[in-house]
């Protein structure tokens, strides 16, 4: 006779369409396959820390598949660095405590490249947990995507090509600030789709004097206007070459003054940084002689209803992270592989981040239809 299994779920990190639809997978799964009893925690790890918790029924799973956001609502908390009391502490021995308090069996964590880290640290305190991959980004290394992705890729399309009407009308260039954390997935994908005619992002750092160039031959060509998407983390040539030595000098640095200055170095030019999508947009307009015009689209890129990719990828992951749990394989993040699903380890996971290689057949197929890469 099988013993019902008890198990938590929270979601943590950035909300990302898709995340209420694997909730439901995983939910209506154990429940009805498997008799499992299940436990939301609120606000990701704050949630469990605290032990604000909702049991998860058939009622409260239902409706929720087209919902954007997570039911369960989410935070950036991090257990092991947990500001209560305005100090900031090691919440871990109180996470152990609330799993333990609430005899659960398993702890389901839902989120992107933090989240693994977080719940990798869990699993290291002897706690069986299982990890599913959510980001807009799609930069969580061992899976081939991330449910919220494709959602985050159909709005900056749509956006790129809402922002073609208004460049031709009045011939100008477009800077469209697209989300991606220090990635290109989002700019690269939603830029081919949506024809915009530059593409940056952080895996190339870009020369701003060839970007106008590119431009100007287009205007040369009779096209008086231009698309430029760019990722948030897309950087200059200058900006990867100061961050890249302030880097350096961090990691030689032979005493606490040294590391102090190499910091200081580091912060300086993050802030300058900040500022680079207005102060790209502004060099075009001097070098190019047109009008240019900064578009920041945020986070109108994570709301929303899931595209039907996501919800079905989604209740994919949610289903055989179910599975998983009957058959007690713990530790795992479970990973999109094709059209099936795998466990990873998450020793596997945590400390990589899936980045855009300099081969891949997106950015052949963005030069060959003659996109500039800023390089």
């Amino acid at each position: 006779m099988s013993i019902t299994k008890s198990v938590g779920i929270l979601t943590a990190g950035g909300d990302s369409p898709g995340l209420n639809a694997a909730i439901r997978g995983f939910g209506k799964a154990g429940l009805g396959a498997y008799g499992m009893h299940i436990i939301g925690f609120r606000d990701g790890f704050r949630g469990l820390v605290e032990n604000r918790s909702v049991r998860l029924d058939e009622q409260e799973l239902s409706g929720i598949l087209t919902i954007g956001g997570t039911l369960l609502g989410t935070s950036r908390d991090k257990p092991h660095r947990m500001t209560v009391g305005g100090q900031v502490l090691d919440m871990t021995d109180k996470v152990v405590e609330t799993y333990n308090k609430l005899h659960l069996d398993c702890l389901v964590c839902l989120g992107g490249g933090g989240t693994q880290k977080n719940a990798y640290r869990l699993a290291q305190k002897g706690l069986n947990v299982i990890t599913l991959p959510k980001t807009i980004d799609n930069d969580v290394a061992m899976t081939d995507i991330t449910f919220g992705f494709d959602t985050a890729l159909g709005i900056a399309t749509d956006a790129i090509d809402r922002l073609h009407s208004t460049a031709h009308s009045h011939h100008r260039i477009i800077v469209c600030e697209i989300m991606g954390h220090n990635t290109g997935w989002l700019a690269l994908g939603s830029g081919i789709a949506g024809g915009a005619d530059v593409i940056l992002i952080p895996e190339i750092p870009y020369d701003t004097q060839k970007i106008a160039d590119a431009i100007a031959m287009r205007s040369r060509q009779g096209k008086r206007f231009s698309i430029v998407a760019v990722a948030e983390g897309a950087m200059s040539k200058e900006y990867a070459q100061d961050m890249g030595a302030a880097m350096e000098m961090k990691k030689n640095a032979a005493n606490k003054k040294e590391k102090a200055k190499a910091n200081d170095a580091i912060a300086a030019l993050e802030k300058q940084h900040a500022s680079h999508i207005s102060t790209l947009s502004r060099n075009l307009e001097e070098l190019t002689h047109l009008e240019s015009r900064v578009t920041i689209l945020g986070h109108i890129q994570r709301g929303g209803t899931p595209s039907a990719a996501d919800r079905l990828l989604a209740t994919r992951l949610g289903t055989a992270c179910a599975k998983m749990i009957s058959e007690e394989q713990y530790g795992f993040m479970v990973a999109s592989k094709g059209d099936t699903t795998e466990a990873v380890p998450l020793d596997q996971v945590v400390g990589k981040r899936k980045t855009v290689p300099l081969d891949h057949p997106w950015l052949e197929s963005a030069r060959m239809v003659g996109t500039n890469m800023g390089d």
